[in-house]
């Protein structure tokens, strides 16, 4: 019995240590305000005051091209056993090493502007970035700095709101817009792919939601995203005003 115990902690000592290493690629998630607060549950606005009317980023999160299955110990049970569970990114890497402002003090214009917080448990930005920083960053090999770096720098190369708005597709509580051309925009404002996130609206309305821009493993450039999301969306959806 020992030793099956001792076995089951090794396996998953080794699990927790490739967690941290162990990804494909980034998604870059940017979110639109405007559908974020047309819900039920609302938004609240952060300390700063209210965010401009642009994608604000949600996080940069390290992804696997391939789900794994990982194994948990249920130690309800009388017997140790594993249970198998799939996982599709890691999460909560490094002991969910917190957040330090001091890291990111020349960065703090700029998430404020491009990284806000519109949930409403608390109004404060920093919570929402640690958060991000405890669950994603400590996994993506970036450190606190480059983490928040590497994903100001790519909504500062692509404005999203810009190329939609070349493209004719502009904020509106009435005007809907075929998903397809979003799509088409996108990639040819960036060059790349990237997959949708749609959400309903008070109104039972599908909105635009999530942007979810594909970066490689170093952090360094854009690509195709690898995987399909069908994202919850129809083919015509709205970009709420904000």
């Amino acid at each position: 019995m020992k030793l099956v115990v001792l076995s089951v902690l090794l396996l998953l000592s080794l699990v927790a240590v490739s967690s941290a290493e162990e990804f494909d690629f980034f998604y870059l998630v940017q979110q639109w305000p405007g559908s974020f607060c047309d819900t039920k549950k609302g938004c609240c606005f952060p300390d700063t005051g209210k965010p401009a009317t642009d994608f604000g980023i949600h996080g940069l999160w390290p992804n696997y091209a391939k789900c794994k299955t990982r194994h948990e110990v249920d130690g309800a049970a009388l017997e140790m056993v594993t249970k198998r569970k799939k996982k599709c990114w890691p999460e909560f890497c490094n002991n969910g090493e917190p957040l330090k402002i001091t890291a990111i003090t020349d960065l703090l214009k700029q998430l404020e502007a491009n990284w806000p917080t519109l949930a409403c448990k608390s109004g404060k930005s920093f919570d929402f970035w640690s958060q991000e920083w405890k669950k994603h960053g400590t996994c993506s090999d970036l450190g606190q700095h480059g983490y928040f770096a590497v994903a100001l720098g790519f909504k500062a190369q692509h404005n999203l709101t810009a190329i939609l708005a070349d493209a004719g597709i502009v904020p509106s509580d009435d005007k809907t817009y075929f998903l397809s051309s979003i799509r088409d925009a996108i990639k040819e404002g960036t060059g790349f792919k990237a997959n949708l996130e749609c959400n309903r609206g008070v109104a039972g309305e599908t909105q635009l939601f999530q942007v979810y821009q594909c970066v490689d493993r170093a952090g360094e450039n854009l690509i195709d995203c690898p995987l399909p999301m069908t994202g919850n969306c129809k083919d015509r959806v709205q970009l709420p005003a904000f």
